[in-house]
């Protein structure tokens, strides 16, 4: 503890010398690379501080190597959590700012920055836990960007121009969404966010980001008032759940003409999304748009079910293949079987629930 006390007081204050500095952040690095080492270093809250001040030097030496050290912090609830509670203490001052959380939507939404993608990470791991997403949410209300300029920057073609890619914005916007404040605004309807997104589902180049994104997508169908709208026309959430999940069979005309128009015809190349956690979380928020008598109507019109058939006969995914029964039952049923509006108005007794969720365990681990 002596050690790290010095480390952050001698080597790397600002008026250290510059191998010093660099010397010491190196071998701090190393040390937040163990679970060992970040407990110790979580002992050390002025190094903490040290290090968001670091992210901020000039030097790309000094500030990459401390936002690395702060993506392993980070990565730890206990770490995220205390890089937090800095975050929220921090008052202005003319000096560097001791805000993480400010200091990496600099970097993120700085065009020049080489340390955006470092920041993202950072932020990705800091909304992971769900009981500190909605102080993080304040503390990026509280800054100098708005959700737009933050959407606009992860959207754009490329709009880092040292070759930062952004790709775990994705996660970010996936975690963020579990919260009603932040799914709100990407289903205002006067601005037409989520529709913004719907491109990535399908990005070819980052799992990364395609897997962000679904996650975004799915958190939006847990509101089940807006099912009617994210799948009417001027939406068309559907098309962009499905057309990852279709492959290239071929359908008869009346099969087809039932289908979303971007999921007819298909061409004998188009292939399934790859990653099984992806292809889960597309028929997860399929089955959320299946909890309302609205969503189950357009779904059986939009003749989801040709397509979830054929994924079927093609899946080797044990729990895809549950998720994918799951929607299918629900879709094969009338009306009149299921007998409510709203299934999440269900209340499933706990004994029931058990026995459910053993079920499930036992056929995906059925091999």
């Amino acid at each position: 503890m002596e050690f790290l006390q010095k480390i952050s007081t001698e080597y790397l204050s600002p008026n250290s010398r510059l191998d010093l500095r660099l010397c010491a952040s190196n071998h701090v690095l190393h040390l937040s690379a163990t679970a060992a080492g970040r407990e110790l270093l979580l002992q050390a809250p002025e190094a903490l501080v040290q290090f968001v001040t670091l992210v901020q030097d000039d030097r790309a030496s000094i500030s990459g190597c401390a936002a690395r050290i702060l993506v392993n912090i980070t990565g730890d609830e206990a770490g995220a959590n205390a890089m937090l509670i800095i975050s929220e203490l921090d008052l202005p001052t003319q000096g560097p700012s001791q805000n993480l959380i400010k200091t990496c939507l600099r970097a993120i939404m700085d065009k020049s920055s080489t340390l955006a993608d470092a920041c993202c990470m950072i932020l990705s791991n800091m909304t992971r836990p769900f009981h500190l997403v909605n102080r993080v949410i304040t503390l990026i209300e509280q800054s100098n960007y708005s959700w737009d300029e933050i959407v606009a920057a992860f959207t754009a073609n490329q709009y880092n121009t040292t070759g930062e890619k952004l790709h775990y914005l994705g996660y970010v916007f996936s975690n963020l969404s579990q919260s009603p404040r932040v799914r709100r605004y990407l289903m205002d309807r006067n601005r037409c966010v989520i529709q913004r997104l719907f491109p990535f589902t399908e990005y070819s180049k980052s799992q990364i980001r395609r897997g962000g994104v679904v996650g975004t997508l799915k958190n939006c169908t847990f509101d089940t008032e807006n099912h009617e709208w994210l799948l009417s026309p001027e939406v068309d959430l559907l098309s962009c759940l499905l057309l990852p999940l279709a492959g290239p069979e071929e359908f008869d005309d009346e099969d087809n003409e039932k289908l979303p128009i971007n999921l007819q015809y298909l061409p004998a190349t188009k292939t399934r999304e790859a990653d099984p956690g992806i292809r889960l979380i597309l028929l997860e928020a399929l089955n959320q748009l299946c909890a309302t008598k609205a969503g189950r109507k357009i779904l059986r019109e939009k003749n989801t079910y040709v397509i979830l058939r054929e994924l079927h006969k093609w899946e080797k995914d044990r729990s895809c293949l549950l998720a994918c029964e799951n929607v299918v039952d629900i879709l094969i049923k009338t009306e009149e079987e299921i007998g409510l509006d709203n299934l999440k108005e269900v209340e499933v007794p706990s004994e029931y629930t058990e026995t459910f969720h053993k079920m499930d365990e036992d056929f995906i681990s059925d091999t």
